[in-house]
Parts: structure tokens; sequence; C-alpha cells
């Protein structure tokens, strides 16, 4: 057991969002537990990309929706460095349906959704909190999003879901201070090849150009932004907690 380096945990860290928070946070000199589900090969190539940073990584194949799964990474991880200093609920899903095709969205999906999407960071904070407040510190940020503000998105469970992070991420916020701040980011629409395999490309390529022809900011985001404010939540908000910080070019207020 050794600790050099300040540890994060970022969730589903073998592609998108998740790949580039971890690649921020090793640039910024953090241990980094690369968690995924499936995509092991990816999960591998961001792997040897912090490694190649100067870091020490953990490759941890865990599924969030099973506090097993989550109780094991945070044990492998404290074997390793002997403190967590951050955690990026990043592990998220949806499935694509017409808001009004109540139908096309049963309650194995609702479900299915939810248990990745809000019990799994319940369940990884959980589990990182009697750690971080031994240590008399630790960060949380949970990845959320537009869709919990404006209840737009791919789905009405994924909707609910980040809704339901949102709030979570008050409750808790106020419930584990002073040693632990918690904050959420809201991204709005995010370039990248999740978005575009589940909308279609045609579908994507039209709802980026609207979006970049209409926003107040006209722009819509890329991993790397989003990443750069969750460090900016890890690294330097020292007085904030219990926030969710909308990272959508506007799209709110349209």
């Amino acid at each position: 057991m050794k600790k050099n380096k300040p540890v994060a945990i970022v969730t589903g860290s073998s592609r998108g969002l998740g790949a580039a928070t971890a690649k921020m946070l090793a640039k910024r000199s953090y241990n980094i537990v690369v968690n995924y589900s499936q995509s092991e090969a990816e999960a591998r190539e961001v792997q040897n990309s912090c490694e190649a940073l100067g870091v020490e990584t953990l490759l941890c194949r865990a599924d969030v929706s099973e506090d097993a799964d989550c109780r094991r990474m945070v044990d492998e991880t404290i074997n390793k460095w002997g403190c967590i200093d951050a955690l990026v609920n990043n592990a998220a899903t949806t499935k694509f349906n017409a808001h009004g095709n109540l139908e096309g969205l049963s309650k194995e999906d609702f479900l299915y959704i939810y248990g990745i999407n809000v019990v799994g960071p319940y369940q990884m904070i959980r589990a990182v909190v009697p750690h971080m407040k031994k240590a008399g510190k630790g960060v949380v940020v949970n990845i959320a999003s537009l869709a919990g503000v404006k209840a737009i998105g791919s789905s009405v469970a994924y909707c609910a879901s980040k809704a339901a992070l949102i709030n979570m991420t008050m409750a808790l916020a106020r419930a584990l201070g002073p040693e632990i701040r918690v904050n959420a980011v809201c991204p709005g629409f995010i370039q990248g090849e999740w978005l575009k395999a589940g909308m279609g490309e045609e579908k994507y390529k039209k709802l980026k150009d609207r979006l970049e022809g209409t926003l107040p900011l006209r722009m819509t985001s890329t991993p790397e932004i989003i990443a750069e404010t969750i460090r900016y939540f890890i690294e330097d908000a020292v007085l904030v907690t219990g926030e969710a910080l909308l990272l959508d070019g506007g799209h709110h207020l349209i």
C-alpha cells in the first residue's frame, strides 16, 4: 500500500467523458482507477494513456448497479493506494425512446436505467464515504445531465434518473459535509461516438448543426470541456457543495 499521488475513481471510464476525465486527472498527477463493465480493450487504451502521463492505474471491471462490485472496486483501490481523494460517478446508460411512446419503455427498462444511473452512484458513494471520512476530506462529482433539468433527452427514464441524481447530490452534500463535497455537472449535447451510435449518424449531425446554430453560445460541448469542469470541482471549488452546474451552451434558456 502506498500513496504518492492523489487517487481518483472514474466509473465508466473506457470511453467518452469518462475517458476524457481519467486522462485529465492523470495530467494533474492523480493515480486513476479505470472502470469498465464491457469495453476492456478501450479501457486498456485509457489505462495506457494515463500511465504514459507518469501515474499509476488500476483497471477494474465492475458493474456499478451491483453493490458487491462497487465495494470490491473501492477495496482494491484502498489496498493499492490506501486512500480515495475523488470519485467521479460517470457510468450511465439509457434507451433511446420517444417520450410519447410509453409502451416502448418497459418496467424492466426503467429499473435497468435507474440501477446504473441512480443506484450505482449511491452505492459507489456509500462505499467510499468511510475512507473519505477517515481521511477528513474527499470529493464526489456526479455526472447528471441537462435532461434532468429540462426533461429532454433520450428517454423519459433517462430524464427521471438524472433528475433523481441531481436531487441525491444535494441531499448527500448536506449529509456528508464538512469532510466531503458532493457536486454534479449537467452537460447538454456532448459530441462523441456514444451519442452518435444511439441516435444514428444522420440524426446526430442534424441535431448538432441545429444546436450550434441556435444555442446562445452557438456551440456544443466536447468530453474534454466537461472534464475540465469536473477537475475544477475536484481541485478548486473548495466552497462549493450541493451544486448542479449546467454545461449546455445555454440550451436550458431556449
